[in-house]
């Protein structure tokens, strides 16, 4: 299953806009809130250039990009968690989500209303961030009287830590802060995890720039605050991008530099949305295809195994392995072998971001 990132934002911040141009996807965008009422979704494939590189040494009949799923989700109120707006008929669709893209507006455009009048970029993303802590707060309340009925029928150690860890994520949440950064050990995660707490999800904040603050960097003023607490803050030009979904690489190159950009605000998005959930890349390479895979960094090879097919985690037997680089450099495997490059790793060897891996497994 493709990793999901929901977008969300108050109303005319640039949410579908940005849907429809990274997915190059025609979904419905007009000046006014709550035009998006049920969600869209869109599958994109990400940028990889490393697999283009591999598929020209081994002369690939396929090339086969890992994907990435976009969540369109309703324009957020001030109230949402109350029902104002679509209230909670689209935070459902969060809680599906791996992660959580927030959009925030820092252009200035008479011509596009703002829901809360001035434009004000902190101001909004403290509004969705109440307004998630506080839709969490009903789910931690009931879960919190389950757990105190549980420990009426017999108390243990575990229900303990967990009704004193519910507690302190109930006063967290009342008072509108988010779960995502607290210290909670391994099994209170488990346990939030399984609560589709917003709130617990990785977050990232994409703020809507105009080309001028994009290309001198001004849009940086706008969320010193966001950026100096050490959140995941993501420039995006969404007229840019608009533009760019139309062009074909070339073009897209030449008018990326015509800005001083190295990147486009797609490929800046899904680099941090891979850096917020700890996921990395590795690749397998040959005649019939060159292909992407996903694992959570810190991985072992047999856990990398099991993404290409499960019964080859269980299966396991060695991990024929060499950087990415060294495969392009040195022709292949072939190269790698004799250049000593290519190694051979076992069930402990924790995959690298670029690896270039060849599984050996049991029937």
């Amino acid at each position: 299953m493709a990793l999901q990132v929901g977008i969300v934002g108050l109303p005319n911040v640039g949410k579908s806009t940005l849907f429809s141009a990274i997915t190059n996807s025609a979904v419905d965008c007009a000046n006014f809130p709550f035009c998006t009422i049920d969600p869209n979704v869109g599958v994109v494939e990400v940028p990889d250039e490393r697999l283009r590189q591999l598929a020209e040494v081994s002369k690939s009949q396929k090339v086969i990009p890992t994907t990435i799923e976009f969540v369109d989700i309703a324009g957020l109120v001030k109230g949402a968690s109350e029902g104002q707006g679509l209230g909670n008929k689209f935070l459902a669709h969060i809680r599906e989500c791996d992660a959580i893209a927030q959009v925030v507006r820092a252009f200035e455009n008479p011509d596009v209303i703002h829901v809360e009048g001035a434009i004000h970029p902190e101001r909004d993303a403290e509004t969705i961030g109440v307004e998630l802590a506080l839709a969490d707060l009903e789910t931690v309340e009931k879960r919190l009287d389950t757990a105190r009925k549980q420990e009426k029928a017999g108390k243990t150690k575990e229900l303990t830590a967990l009704i004193e860890a519910l507690e302190h994520a109930k006063t967290l949440l009342s008072d509108g802060m988010a779960l995502r950064d607290e210290p909670w050990t391994v099994d209170i995660q488990k346990e939030l995890r399984a609560l589709q707490l917003l709130t617990f999800k990785p977050m990232l904040y994409v703020v809507n720039v105009s080309e001028e603050q994009l290309t001198n960097g001004s849009w940086s003023e706008r969320v010193r605050n966001l950026v100096s607490a050490g959140r995941e803050v993501v420039p995006v030009c969404v007229k840019m991008e608009a533009e760019l979904s139309g062009m074909s690489n070339e073009e897209r190159y030449e008018y990326l530099a015509s800005l001083g950009q190295e990147e486009s605000g797609l490929d800046r998005l899904i680099t941090a949305a891979y850096r917020i959930l700890g996921l990395i890349t590795f690749l397998t390479s040959g005649e019939k295809e060159s292909r992407a895979w996903t694992v959570v960094a810190g991985s072992t090879a047999p856990v990398a195994a099991g993404k290409i097919h499960s019964d080859f985690e269980k299966n396991f037997i060695r991990a024929e392995v060499c950087d990415w680089q060294d495969f392009v450099a040195l022709k292949g495997d072939a190269g790698c072998r004799d250049a000593g490059k290519l190694r051979i790793e076992g069930k402990e060897y924790v995959i690298r971001d670029g690896d270039v891996c060849h599984f050996r497994v049991g029937a």
